[in-house]
């Protein structure tokens, strides 16, 4: 077939397949059209999904009549003053308009500031109409109507009604988290109305509460930190308040929504320990760097971006929100009390407060990380309670009981006995212990209420903890093959793993280059007994590939440690004497990370007074 040069109107449908995918996709061009403007206020209105209508209203500063036929042209913007350098603005490509304007009946209205009268532009199909004057005070207003009528195809391939509007709300979402100060209002008859009014950027707390839930702001952890030229700046939620998949992690980069598989591994990272597998934590995070530094021209939608140093931008995300935890002490999330006050109705239904989400931390139904069996009273070889910071206390013996008594049968003493439980007690985080009931929870009391603790998965925290200590302070013990193990893999792969071999050799790992396409394993951590070096080494290289850092060994090191603790830690049906139970108080106290077990089940649930009263109708 011979060569010959498409259509214009054929080129801009294709260039739609790439820049509108569906009307969420309209909506989001738009609105960010709106905010390179310096809009204050933004409407959007839509019908059938944003099928039928999409329309777009701003305050913005508005465009010259003589500028209205370049704005529905390809490649026509005013957002490159300083090249793909620099690109500070988040529309720049100039392609959303006259893409929108190929498959759809597309009506632009402006004023410019300081214009006379406002004008109007049409496009249907390609074929450009006006501009013409119109009736309009400020800004701009972009209607789309009849979206995909030039390709119906592209409908057949659209979902339901619902499912559209809700994919516009969740764009509207992202993008109001990343301009507090400005005022969204959704709206429509497909839709009930949403606002998000505008708030100070030092109120931007507020902003994000009203779009991931109202138990956000008691349950977030702000984070600020620099490292070199990136500065990291936003809210991470407690572990213990997750949610059932990812939908809740907001990510930006130069105020411009992404979801960049490298920042979500990041974040998967910093909460590795911390939550279980099947949990997602709940985290706003915005990163700010040189435009110079990162390529937000890697994809037609510009949801996926490049750092030039990814291993930077990674371990400032995973460093400092795990430090952030860490000084924020103990913590506890307070949809678990919720939860737990819900187990006190007779329904067990949990009333959602105005203007708030359900809370999935700790569910109505329970929590949903996996479960651990009760092990034998008194099988611990460990007895770190006596200063579970410390390493050397990690010792095996002959299986001699926790704190070096055993009260397995031993009846419950009054916390008065022997044991300064008062108001010095009280005055700590985690109060005086009072009781223990069913031979795995203490209830201990604080000035303002309650506390609940599960003993086991306190002490097993405390225990993984320490082991972690003395596992990765310095390098880790190698046992030396008989016969290095030879994994061949392609090129590419080997040179990574020779290139991270000095990682892999602080935790225990030799591997060195044997060929072009070939390594050789000489060394593996011994605390991970037999290894299968084959599949280790390929999954190592194909973390590397995607994710360019290497986690898999580290990982799986911590696996064992927080096998060993589970195992090592007081058992669930050990009854404790007044003394030991204070004492795990006490190290859960200066322990990082005790707010939650290994496996992200909490360890600890607060109840505070005037909640307790409410219930027995006393408030």
């Amino acid at each position: 077939m011979p060569i010959r040069q498409l259509s214009d109107a054929l080129i801009d449908q294709i260039a739609a397949g790439e820049v509108v995918e569906r009307p969420a996709s309209v909506v989001k061009e738009l609105v960010e059209n709106a905010l390179d403007a310096g809009a204050r206020r933004i409407e959007i209105a839509t019908a059938g999904g944003g099928k039928n209508l999409i329309r777009v209203s701003d305050d913005g500063c508005g465009i010259p009549v003589d500028e209205l036929p370049l704005a529905v042209r390809r490649h026509c913007t005013s957002k490159l003053a300083g090249g793909l350098d620099a690109i500070q603005t988040l529309g720049f490509r100039g392609e959303a308009l006259p893409a929108i304007g190929s498959v759809a009946r597309l009506s632009l209205k402006s004023r410019a500031a300081g214009a006379a009268e406002a004008h109007e532009i049409a496009v249907d199909g390609g074929c450009l109409d006006g501009p013409r004057p119109t009736a309009l005070s400020k800004g701009t207003v972009i209607e789309v109507r009849d979206l995909f009528h030039a390709v119906p195809a592209r409908l057949k391939f659209l979902k339901s009604d619902r499912a559209e509007g809700a994919a516009i709300t969740e764009i509207v979402r992202r993008i109001a988290i990343a301009f507090p100060e400005v005022r969204f209002e959704l709206a429509g008859p497909d839709r009930s109305r949403t606002i998000f009014e505008a708030v100070s950027h030092a109120d931007r707390l507020h902003r994000i509460s009203a779009v991931v839930g109202a138990e956000f702001g008691d349950n977030a952890i702000a984070i600020d930190a620099v490292r070199e030229e990136v500065r990291l700046e936003g809210f991470a939620g407690l572990p213990t308040l997750n949610r059932g998949n990812g939908l809740a992690q907001f990510f930006y980069v130069n105020g411009r929504p992404v979801r960049d598989k490298m920042l979500l591994s990041a974040l998967r990272g910093a909460y590795a320990d911390v939550l279980a597998k099947d949990r997602h934590p709940i985290a706003v995070l915005f990163v700010s760097l040189d435009p110079a530094l990162v390529d937000v021209n890697v994809h037609p939608a510009k949801a996926d971006v490049r750092f030039r140093d990814p291993g930077l931008v990674r371990g400032l995300i995973v460093g400092s929100i795990r430090q952030a935890f860490t000084e924020a002490g103990l913590r506890s999330s307070t949809a678990n009390a919720f939860g737990l006050m819900a187990r006190f109705r007779p329904d067990g239904s949990v009333p959602a407060a105005p203007g708030s989400r359900r809370f999935e931390g700790f569910a109505p139904g329970g929590f949903a990380a996996p479960r651990q069996t009760a092990y034998d009273v008194g099988a611990s070889p460990f007895r770190p309670l006596n200063g579970a910071g410390d390493a050397a206390t990690l010792e095996h013996g002959d299986a001699e009981p926790v704190f070096g008594q055993d009260h397995a049968n031993a009846p419950l003493q009054p916390p008065g006995a022997g044991t300064d439980s008062g108001t010095g007690e009280r005055d700590h985080p985690l109060g005086a212990a009072k009781a223990q009931f069913h031979g795995n929870f203490i209830v201990a009391e604080t000035e303002d209420g309650i506390v609940i603790v599960d003993q086991h998965a306190a002490h097993e925290r405390l225990v993984y903890e320490a082991l972690k200590t003395a596992l990765h302070g310095r390098p880790l013990p190698a046992q030396l093959l008989l016969i290095p193990e030879i994994v061949d893999l392609p090129e590419d792969d080997a040179d990574r793993l020779a290139e991270n071999a000095a990682t892999f050799a602080q935790l225990g790992l030799g591997i060195e280059r044997f060929g072009p396409g070939a390594v050789a394993v000489r060394e593996t951590p011994a605390i991970l007994g037999r290894v299968d070096c084959q599949r280790l080494v390929r999954d190592l290289a194909d973390e590397l590939a995607e994710f360019g850092n290497a986690d898999t060994v580290r990982g799986r090191i911590d696996h064992v440690a927080a096998t060993i603790a589970c195992h090592g830690s007081v058992r669930s049906g050990r009854n404790l004497k007044p003394d030991e139970m204070n004492a795990l108080l006490r190290d859960m106290e200066t322990t990082p990370g005790s707010g939650q077990c290994n496996h992200g089940r909490p360890t600890y649930i607060e109840l505070k007074l005037a909640d307790i009263e409410k219930m027995f109708g006393r408030r």
